[in-house]
């Protein structure tokens, strides 16, 4: 009965790796460190375990592997040639899950950890630069891993775990994310610098509904934003391009494409002019979300608590 219960929990060649990683991990470092010392005693000793578990668990692991890791030679043990090809091995991956274990400890030092940040587009040419510039002050070895991307993609990057928090608009209202709202940015009615309306400085947005517009992607918030305050105007926009940077945008109306709704730019360019929507009123909420239930590491906590204390003055 006790060689079955043995063989049972012995590994096939065909087993699951997972199960393969999840059964042997926990003895790797009490077998690498009897391989060290070629004695139990001391090895238990140098490690602060019972002997008593040591040695049952070296017995499981041979028996796990089904081959025999050490030749036992009274109180002494020596590595049999199996031992030996798994111990390097087995070194190799103490040492990386040791470089590991000090890559995320690294990350979440409260005066040198790091915060994986997303942001759109339109906000990385003077906001997110001067937020990183004034949070640095006060927290001048925290690093950041940036990203920017629009903003559905990087709410899945949240969801994913690849970022700690992200600058988006809109605001997200869902329930396995938290969103606050810090700011909001008037749109233009951006047209080409010889238009019939570059001479004017407001402009209703129902003034332009028999132009081309030029656009970004469905799914962009500014998008979605563009389509709801046209339909407010009381048209649907002409759609003559579509693409994914505003700046590029910016560009084709200069090239006479079409008109656009755009956030103002970083620097004026030339062969546009700007306008502003006398109605309806044409803005963008500009908030920071994060994945609900999360833990903060410090860093990250810190830089949420410099982003929430600039509600209203977000923006440059």
């Amino acid at each position: 009965m006790a060689h079955q219960r043995s063989s049972q929990r012995r590994l096939s060649r065909d087993s699951d790796t997972e199960d393969i990683v999840a059964l042997l991990a926990p003895r790797l470092a009490h077998f690498a460190g009897v391989a060290r010392t070629e004695h139990v005693t001391r090895a238990a000793r140098e490690m602060n375990v019972p002997q008593s578990t040591l040695s049952r668990a070296l017995a499981r692991l041979e028996q796990d592997l089904g081959v025999d890791l050490f030749a036992r030679h009274g109180r002494t043990l020596s590595l049999t040639p199996a031992g030996h090809t798994f111990l390097a091995s087995v070194e190799r991956a103490l040492a990386e899950i040791e470089r590991a274990a000090d890559a995320v400890r690294a990350d979440a030092d409260r005066t040198t950890g790091k915060v994986a940040f997303g942001f759109l587009h339109t906000l990385g040419a003077e906001t997110v630069p001067g937020l990183i510039h004034a949070f640095r002050a006060d927290h001048p070895r925290v690093r950041f891993s940036l990203v920017q991307n629009y903003g559905e993609a990087m709410l899945e990057r949240l969801r994913a775990g690849e970022l700690d928090l992200c600058l988006t608009s809109p605001v997200p209202d869902a329930p396995d994310l938290v969103g606050r709202r810090l700011d909001e940015q008037r749109l233009r009615l951006v047209v080409p610098a010889d238009h019939r309306l570059a001479a004017r400085r407001r402009v209703r947005l129902a003034e332009a509904a028999d132009e081309p517009f030029v656009t970004l992607e469905p799914g962009y918030g500014l998008r979605r934003i563009t389509d709801a305050v046209c339909e407010e105007a009381g048209f649907r926009p002409r759609v003559a391009f579509e693409g994914e940077e505003a700046e590029t945008l910016r560009g084709l109306v200069a090239a006479g494409l079409g008109v656009a709704l755009l956030p103002p730019p970083a620097v004026p360019r030339p062969g546009v002019a700007e306008l502003t929507v006398t109605a309806p009123r044409a803005v963008r909420e500009i908030g920071v979300a994060w994945l609900a239930g999360r833990t903060d590491t410090p860093p990250v906590a810190a830089f949420k608590e410099f982003l929430l204390s600039r509600r209203g003055r977000l923006l440059p």
